[in-house]
């Protein structure tokens, strides 16, 4: 680690520690603000991966996970109360699925843009941000939420998740979480497209390692 990955490692240590911060917050039916600063990490990933290599990406990316892992050990001792309950703000499946899906997703963004990071500018980015955002929403809202894994920790009663209601309220029946998922991931294929100019200013113009010797 030198110098400068430290704007990379500081950019993903900020956004891990607000994401954890803004999910506390409904933004509609079906998000949480935490849903529109959560996607960055990718863009700082993918950033440090082409300025850098894949080495200083995945550094970025550990510091992150223990930020993250930090994050959910608070989290968990916070308790909230509300319709005449009190309940941790962080519990333990929500913990392990966010650690789970952000180290998982991560590295296998690392992966993918390293194999096509000769191809033309956008398509290491692109892909990789796709498939790996699709990787997270998928491994964190069926560890947090699925009925199928309630042996994960078998105190916290997540039925509410499970209620059967038309997808984002217009599509065919399904778990609560699932249209949480769905709602989660198209706001993260959104980002992905958006990201795409930031990414191509901001690597075109960061500073390499030499240069700030």
């Amino acid at each position: 680690m030198t110098r400068a990955h430290l704007p990379g490692i500081i950019a993903m240590a900020i956004i891990v520690v607000a994401s954890n911060v803004l999910v506390q917050f409904l933004f509609g039916n079906w998000l949480t603000y935490g849903a529109f600063t959560y996607p960055l990490a990718f863009l700082v990933t993918d950033i440090m991966n082409r300025v850098y290599g894949a080495g200083p990406a995945r550094t970025v990316v550990f510091v992150g996970f223990i930020v993250g892992v930090f994050c959910s050990l608070v989290g968990t001792q916070i308790m909230l109360q509300g319709d005449g309950f009190t309940y941790p703000a962080v519990t333990f499946r929500i913990a392990i699925g966010s650690g789970l899906a952000f180290l998982t997703a991560q590295l296998l963004d690392v992966g993918i843009f390293s194999a096509l990071r000769q191809g033309a500018w956008w398509k290491a980015p692109l892909a990789s941000t796709i498939i790996g955002s699709s990787v997270d929403t998928a491994i964190f809202f069926t560890v947090a939420f699925s009925a199928s894994l309630t042996m994960l920790e078998p105190g916290n009663d997540v039925s509410w998740a499970g209620e059967v209601l038309p997808l984002l309220g217009v599509g065919p029946e399904a778990p609560l979480w699932v249209s949480l998922a769905v709602a989660d991931w198209m706001v993260k294929l959104s980002l992905a497209l958006i990201a795409l100019a930031p990414f191509r200013w901001l690597t075109a113009n960061a500073p390499t390692a030499a240069e700030i010797r």
